[in-house]
């Protein structure tokens, strides 16, 4: 690469590229994987290397964000006393809204998935991956630097992370305790930081079983123009 590739803040980009054939192939093959993909909430305590979750979360840290701020952070906790104190802390906001902060409508659209305020995942997982957004910047000065698209940016590297996780062959699950500042505290994220998603990460246990659902038909969600 000649020093010219670089004047303009620009460079080449060449991506791999394939005969029709094979990306059809690779198209229907990643497709029958992902769809293989399912929230788990009954985890083995069998470890994971370390080096596996590094990479998913760095392939989460290829998604695209507004004017390439990359308004996320990630931490993993592996600590069994600091996933102890999250679940508790979880469990007490779930109690509060399974007793009273939902609605009659979305309790009863929980209820096939039977899900309670009972989170066992946070500390059965060996990583609970937690997720935070970025609700605005600092330069190397300090000073405080707009952020831009941050939900829509975070969002797109969860799944990118959740992706990854399947692909190595390991199962997660997103869960959204709310109010979820209780995670700032404990994990004692800078002020610009918001919790946006707990993941726990691990192998499903032995006898885990996911409720048995249906997914939309392409033609409900596949609108050709």
């Amino acid at each position: 690469m000649s020093a010219s590739d670089h004047q303009d803040g620009f460079i080449p980009y060449q991506p791999a590229t394939y005969e029709a054939e094979e990306m059809l192939a690779r198209s229907r093959a990643f497709y029958e994987l992902m769809n293989t993909r399912r929230s788990v909430r009954v985890f083995s305590d069998r470890p994971v290397a370390r080096e596996v979750i590094e990479h998913a979360i760095r392939a989460a840290g290829t998604a695209p964000s507004g004017a390439h701020k990359q308004p996320w952070s990630f931490c993993v906790v592996e600590d069994f006393e600091l996933r102890k104190e999250i679940r508790k802390r979880a469990e007490q906001e779930e109690k509060q809204n399974y007793d009273s902060r939902m609605s009659d409508r979305w309790l009863k659209d929980l209820e096939p998935l039977g899900t309670n305020h009972i989170k066992p995942f946070i500390t059965d997982a060996p990583y609970l991956i937690v997720m935070f957004k970025q609700a605005y910047g600092h330069d190397s000065e300090g000073n405080k630097q707009h952020h831009y698209y941050v939900n829509e940016s975070v969002g797109i590297a969860a799944g990118m992370l959740i992706t990854a996780l399947h692909y190595a062959g390991l199962s997660a699950l997103t869960h959204t305790p709310s109010p979820m500042n209780f995670l700032e505290e404990l994990l004692d994220r800078p002020g610009n930081e918001r919790a946006y998603l707990n993941i726990p990460v691990g192998y499903p246990s032995a006898d885990a079983r996911v409720p048995d659902l249906t997914r939309k038909a392409p033609e409900d969600f596949i609108h050709w123009y």
